[in-house]
């Protein structure tokens, strides 16, 4: 049951206490939301938060626009699918004031050549494809910035478009293509910059990354994935526990597993990534 439910559960309790024992031990659930539920961290997420005597209720969905209502709504008590930018666009265009509470990880975006390995070389091919969607573009821009091999009219843009890039001072030039796309660029020896999902299609080693995100720099903190509830329950000590039992030597190493070695572990609490999301939607309220 959710944590937002047990004060009219303990209520309903108290009028018909015979209905204690058809309840057993519901009213201490947790329900966490997160769309890739499959995912062996997650079973060993689970079994952890047992060994701590957190019972945990998995609550899987199929699009990435529901759980945050289903937050809002009290369906679940907490999520964990999103990085920061995600949340706070959500929270922007829904007034909403859904709060990070710990953070994950990061996926790095990253770039990759075909039989090369240095940014000279990527400096040398002067081309880079970069995905064209809008969620991964200003990202991947970002990305060849942090590798200085691009620099922008105005610096600190959020999420930067082609027309930003001050090609007279960049050392290559970008191609947006469908993200999809970006593993036929590299395989066709255009350096690319791929997501992680299609890195296993294209059968590319993540390992072979060139340059990816640093989660340390201002560029890639928006996309600190974090643990996500409401305001009223931000505090929670048993919301806060299961950020610890995340960061479980067990759990990290299902991560590992599960990501090829691309995961980058982030540990920041609530403050700081507050104060990272706090600036992330004051950005998207100015470029509106």
């Amino acid at each position: 049951m959710s944590l937002r439910k047990k004060a009219a559960a303990t209520i309903v309790a108290a009028a018909a206490a015979f209905s204690l024992a058809a309840c057993g031990d519901d009213a201490d659930t947790i329900k966490v939301g997160t769309t890739d539920q499959g995912q062996e961290q997650w079973q060993v997420f689970e079994q952890e938060a047992k060994a701590q005597g957190l019972n945990v209720e998995l609550v899987n969905y199929g699009d990435y626009s529901l759980p945050n209502r289903a937050l809002e709504d009290g369906e679940i008590d907490v999520s964990n699918f999103q990085h920061l930018m995600f949340l706070a666009d959500y929270n922007v265009n829904s007034d909403a004031d859904l709060t990070p509470i710990g953070a994950t990880e990061i996926i790095p975006l990253a770039i990759y050549y075909k039989d090369h390995s240095e940014l000279k070389d990527i400096e040398e091919a002067g081309e880079v494809a970069i995905p064209n969607d809008p969620t991964n573009q200003g990202r991947a821009i970002n990305v060849l910035v942090q590798a200085k091999l691009v620099t922008l009219r105005e610096e600190g843009l959020l999420a930067p478009a082609p027309a930003d890039i001050d090609q007279d001072k960049s050392k290559v030039k970008v191609t947006p293509v469908d993200a999809a796309q970006t593993v036929t660029s590299y395989m066709s020896g255009t350096p690319s910059i791929i997501n992680n999902s299609f890195l296993e299609r294209g059968g590319i080693d993540p390992q072979s990354a060139i340059f990816g995100d640093n989660p340390e720099t201002p560029e890639a903190q928006p996309y600190i994935n974090a643990f996500v509830t409401t305001q009223e329950h931000k505090n929670d000590e048993q919301l806060l526990k299961l950020v610890d039992v995340w960061h479980s030597q067990k759990v990290q190493e299902a991560i590992e597993r599960q990501s090829k070695g691309t995961s980058v572990e982030v540990k920041k609490d609530g403050e700081e990534l507050e104060g990272i999301l706090a600036d992330v939607e004051q950005k998207i309220h100015e470029s509106k």
